[in-house]
């Protein structure tokens, strides 16, 4: 998985592409990181350009959505299509983190 991030004065965008799987675990750190910004609001993950989750991308964003609401910080999955949608839906993920379609 790559990512790029775009930061606005509440929110910030991550940018996701390639395949979010268990050897992106390493990366983890550098995206919670992105947390600590003052006065962030809301976090976009942006998977217009993923092709797949497998169960470790689906725990990644779990830690995510934990972190995310330990401080205050609204947490939304954008973009998201084919076989990581499928991943998503399967897992119903949607019950715990905001889908924007």
């Amino acid at each position: 998985m790559n990512f790029q991030v775009r930061r606005s004065s509440e929110t910030i965008e991550v940018f996701l592409s390639g395949r979010l799987e268990f050897t992106d675990h390493d990366s983890l750190p550098d995206i919670v990181e992105l947390l600590n910004n003052e006065g962030t609001r809301r976090f976009i993950l942006d998977a217009g350009d993923l092709t797949f989750i497998d169960s470790a991308g689906i725990g990644m964003l779990l830690i995510l959505q934990d972190e995310t609401e330990q401080r205050n910080i609204k947490l939304i999955l954008r973009n998201l299509r084919g076989d990581a949608l499928r991943s998503i839906d399967l897992a119903r993920i949607g019950e715990l983190i905001a889908i924007e379609r």
